[in-house]
Formats: structure tokens, C-alpha cells, sequence
């Protein structure tokens, strides 16, 4: 059994925010606002070629089956393709969307029975990067300056969220990551996403771009 290893040291360059690059910014814009995430994602115009399973899938864990059902049919109404209908599983119940832009994006409550009303309420926001080597990534952004929260060997692991934005970051191996999303594990091109660093300019073993924020 592989047990989690975690730590409280702060972290010194965090996650501050995640800009998605897409190729009609104002059409994605009229899409996040009626998903009900504009305020937690940013956009910018890329016409970068891209095929295939981009790497990447962004979370929203909320209070209950209700909430996530309201999530899902807020991103279908508004031109979202359903991956993997909204359902009961071990952990609890989700469902995964595609955007119009390509962005893979998860719902899901560790709750299998609503407690109350459904609400349009986000309890936590995170970027789940599916990487080649978890280890490997895992100890270039330690050596970065990111903290890790929650490591499961090889498997995931989970960095310790800053104060200068709301969004977690966690790796997961990339076969695994597209498994558990429905979609084939090949792509290549951009992975049209770009992450704000507290710290500097770099890029991670994978491709992923951090960019300084201000």
C-alpha cells in the first residue's frame, strides 16, 4: 500500500492563475459566464495547432449530485459536448464536459446524496496536469519553489495552494488522467493552457508554460 506523504512548509511560488488559449476569446468568454467559471479562468487568442488529448483537465468539486447535475447542464446548454455523463462512482458522483474551445472539465462531489438545495457554489477549483513521470515533475516544481500538500508515489501528488489565487494544482499520470476523463491518452501541439506563477518564467518537463503574474 502506498500511503500519502504530506507536509505544511509554505509554499514559495504558487499557482496564481490559469489562462486557456483559444481561438474565438469572446465566444469562450459567453461560454465560461454561463458555465458560471469566468471568474476563475482567463483567456487569450491562440491559433495554435492541436489534436488529441491536450494534458490537462480542470475540476470543480462541489456540495452535492444537485450542484454538479446544475454545472452540467449550465456548460450543455451553453455548447458543451458531454465525455462522460454525470454519475454515482466509488468516490462519489461526476460527471466530465468538453468545452467549444476543447477544454476537458470535470464536476464532481465526494457526496452521493444531496443534503440540501442545489446551489451555483464552487468549493474548490484545480488543475490536474496528466504527466509522463509524476515523480520527476513532482521534484522540478519542488525545486521551483512549490510545497508539496499530498504525494502518492509515483501515482499523484498535490501542491500546498498559495494566497495569490484560488486554484489548486495536482499531477496524475497522463494514460491515467485521460482514462478517468473517457478520451484517448494521444495528442500533440499545444496544450493551449498557460499557468501564473508567483515566481518566474519557466517551462515543466511536459510543455507546460508558467508565466510570471504580476
Amino acid at each position: 500500500m502506498v500511503m500519502a506523504i504530506t507536509t505544511s512548509t509554505a509554499a514559495h511560488t504558487s499557482l496564481a492563475s490559469v489562462t486557456l488559449e483559444v481561438a474565438d476569446p469572446e465566444a469562450a468568454r459567453r461560454f465560461y459566464t454561463a458555465f458560471g467559471v469566468d471568474a476563475y479562468v482567463r483567456l487569450r487568442a491562440s491559433e495554435a495547432r492541436s489534436t488529441g488529448f491536450r494534458g490537462f483537465t480542470l475540476a470543480l468539486t462541489v456540495s452535492g449530485p444537485a450542484t454538479v447535475d446544475g454545472f452540467v447542464a449550465a456548460a450543455v446548454d451553453a455548447g458543451a459536448t458531454v465525455l462522460k455523463p454525470a454519475a454515482k462512482s466509488l468516490w462519489g458522483y461526476g460527471g466530465v464536459i468538453q468545452a467549444p474551445d476543447g477544454t476537458i472539465w470535470k464536476i464532481a462531489t465526494s457526496a452521493k446524496k444531496d443534503t440540501g438545495p442545489a446551489t451555483r457554489e464552487i468549493d474548490e477549483f484545480v488543475l490536474l496536469l496528466g504527466v509522463e513521470n509524476v515523480k520527476a515533475t513532482k521534484q522540478f516544481y519542488v525545486g521551483r519553489g512549490l510545497a508539496v500538500a499530498k504525494s502518492f508515489g509515483g501515482k499523484y501528488a498535490e501542491f500546498a495552494p498559495g494566497t495569490a489565487g484560488r486554484v489548486k494544482l495536482a499531477l496524475y499520470k497522463r494514460r491515467a488522467l485521460a482514462k478517468d476523463l473517457g478520451v484517448p491518452a494521444d495528442g500533440t501541439g499545444s496544450h493551449h493552457i498557460v499557468l501564473g506563477s508567483t515566481a518566474d518564467t519557466f517551462t515543466d518537463p511536459d510543455g507546460f508554460a508558467w508565466e510570471a503574474t504580476a
